[in-house]
């Protein structure tokens, strides 16, 4: 190995993987909702947060909308 690498006349290109990231965010979620996929999460041993997004990734991929009927 070198021991100094010219770095000045490297060309730097874009990250291609960056589009494949994820994105962190906050999110309130009732403690049954969490519950629930922290149980599935120890029958199948993926995390439970891979399978909320697993679940909306599906949801959006479908293009599933809720339904709620508000009651008067």
């Amino acid at each position: 190995m070198k021991t100094h690498y010219d770095f000045a006349k490297m060309k730097g290109r874009k990250n291609p993987y960056t589009k494949y990231l994820k994105q962190p965010v906050t999110m309130r979620l009732d403690r049954d909702t969490v519950g629930y996929f922290k149980s599935l999460s120890q029958e199948t041993g993926i995390p439970y947060q891979t399978l909320i997004n697993l679940y909306l990734r599906d949801c959006a991929v479908h293009q599933r909308k809720l339904r709620i009927k508000w009651a008067t």
